[in-house]
């Protein structure tokens, strides 16, 4: 399993953990804390970091809005207050709704310390993305080992205006801004940076994967045959909403069957042809959606 929390992250853990809904796909929500209304005439000095750490962390106002993760893109710290696996509370959730904080095996939520036309150094700073954008690239692989896709299903945020298509929330992991999220009526976060450091596309046997489909079943539990490219598929079929993250181990067996099984289905196949034994057209358009080529 990835790890729970960002390693290097100062961890301020506030409790209250609760499940996410592993019906939906994996995510991560991308604000920023917007601190003070600045323009480009009157722009205003940047609120220390350590005033954002206590607001989310310990102060009873603030907790019931905090993220995942606090990240400065000045200096490259960051704060956590919840572990990935759980929901965290920065998005409106409405009753009888979608459960935004909630749709997907993930929803990582992350603020960035950051307003428009703030002053850090005696420089201004009109978006995130012309801060230097400290400690992207690990923020970025971190939620990549959740699964969580390098794509945008809204668009890349470029502005301050909304966007909001619910179905697509609901039926594509990935990035999104919170001004595209359903039940949420914020604007930001403006701009984030481009994805950074994507490893090499994995490379998965067809055969290996069918023989441990085959194979593992009839193992002692988390018995394994090819785990490092059983590893990869579990990994997709987790960020397509099929598979728990606690079934994310290496193993074939029987629950990632049954969700490969669900992916086969979803591919437009049944009966005997969604036996949960990959197929080389199911496993490529896997493949496709999060990385991966099959051979």
């Amino acid at each position: 399993m990835p790890d729970l929390w960002l390693p290097g992250a100062q961890r301020i853990d506030v409790g209250d953990h609760a499940p996410t809904d592993s019906t939906y796909p994996a995510k991560a929500i991308a604000h920023i804390t917007w601190d003070k209304n600045a323009t480009a005439a009157h722009p205003q000095d940047q609120v220390p970091y350590g005033n954002l750490q206590e607001w989310f962390g310990r102060n009873p106002d603030g907790k019931p809005s905090a993220p995942h993760l606090l990240w400065s893109p000045f200096t490259g710290a960051f704060t956590q207050f919840f572990p990935a696996n759980s929901r965290s509370k920065s998005l409106v959730d409405l009753s009888g709704g979608t459960r935004t904080n909630r749709a997907g095996t993930v929803v990582i939520q992350i603020e960035s310390h950051f307003f428009p036309y703030c002053r850090v150094g005696g420089k201004v700073y009109a978006r995130l993305v012309d801060t230097p954008c400290t400690g992207w690239a690990t923020l970025n692989a971190w939620v990549r080992s959740w699964g969580v896709p390098d794509t945008w299903p809204m668009g890349r945020p470029v502005d301050f205006t909304s966007h909001r298509n619910e179905h697509v929330w609901e039926t594509q992991g990935g990035w999104y801004g919170h001004q595209q999220v359903p039940e949420n009526t914020h604007q930001d976060p403006g701009s984030w940076p481009q994805f950074t450091g994507a490893p090499p596309k994995a490379k998965v046997s067809l055969a290996h994967v069918v023989a441990a489909a085959r194979r593992d079943p009839g193992l002692p539990q988390g018995g394994t045959t090819y785990k490092a490219e059983v590893l990869v598929v579990e990994r997709a079929l987790q960020a397509e909403g099929l598979l728990s993250a606690t079934w994310v181990d290496g193993s074939f067996g029987t629950k990632t069957k049954t969700a490969y099984s669900a992916w086969q289905r979803r591919c437009g196949y049944s009966g005997p042809d969604a036996d949960g034994i990959p197929g080389r057209d199911s496993l490529t358009r896997l493949g496709a959606r999060h990385g991966f080529t099959v051979v």
